[in-house]
């Protein structure tokens, strides 16, 4: 699965959550064949939101900051929300903007007078649009909350998008176009495919000069990978 760590809510405030994309079923023991979730079913929500909760609080406690939280927080009901997407495509493109988007662009700042800050942004239960008005110190105070520490990793990955079995995707990926290939109708998603000596594409041609365009070796990443 694909985690990226989200901080705020539409209005800016300080609201922590991740995003986990996850695909709907997994690879058999020998690697061989793809186990497909049922199409409506993944996991038990509510056992999955207590689960979620005490491994959270196990991991807290492994720090100093576990005695800082109320108790009534691990007696209050948590909510893990986990609803099926279908590829998957509509949601890494909801999701790939977090990696590098700050809390807030330009465009949806309204008005800058009197030493208050006037943005707009959308309800996500309704989708209405509205405005909030801060001081300018409250809107600096919401905006720099969701300013990361310096190295924070902000996304990671698990199982066989872990960069340890990225060797492992193009094989995959083959094996899934032949068992679903209604979510790989032709010529979509050409762009990112890559050729590879696992999986040999068609050509692409340069946007240029039209001509064909030929592999000729893969570059390897020289800095630190993602942790694993």
């Amino acid at each position: 699965m694909l985690g990226i760590l989200h901080t705020w809510a539409r209005n800016l405030s300080y609201h922590p959550h991740i995003h986990y994309l996850v695909p709907g079923g997994g690879l058999s023991a020998d690697g061989q064949a793809w186990l497909p979730a049922r199409h409506n079913f993944l996991l038990p929500v509510k056992a999955l939101s207590k689960i979620f909760r005490a491994k959270f609080l196990h991991a807290l406690h492994q720090s100093p900051l576990a005695n800082t939280i109320p108790p009534v927080v691990w007696k209050q009901e948590w909510v893990v929300h986990c609803k099926p997407v279908g590829n998957g495509r509509t949601a890494l493109k909801y999701l790939a903007p977090y990696i590098f988007r700050v809390a807030i662009s330009n465009r949806r700042l309204v008005k800058l007078e009197n030493d208050q800050v006037t943005f707009r942004y959308r309800t996500s239960d309704t989708g209405q649009t509205k405005f909030c008005t801060l001081s300018a110190e409250e809107f600096i105070h919401r905006f720099l909350q969701h300013i990361l520490p310096r190295g924070f990793v902000k996304v990671r990955y698990f199982g066989f998008f872990a960069h340890s079995n990225r060797q492992r995707l193009p094989t995959l990926r083959q094996m899934l176009i032949q068992l679903y290939p209604e979510d790989n109708p032709p010529g979509q998603d050409q762009q990112d495919q890559k050729p590879s000596p696992a999986s040999p594409l068609q050509a692409f041609s340069c946007p240029i000069c039209g001509l064909p365009m030929r592999r000729l070796h893969s570059i390897q990443p020289t800095g630190r990978c993602p942790p694993a």
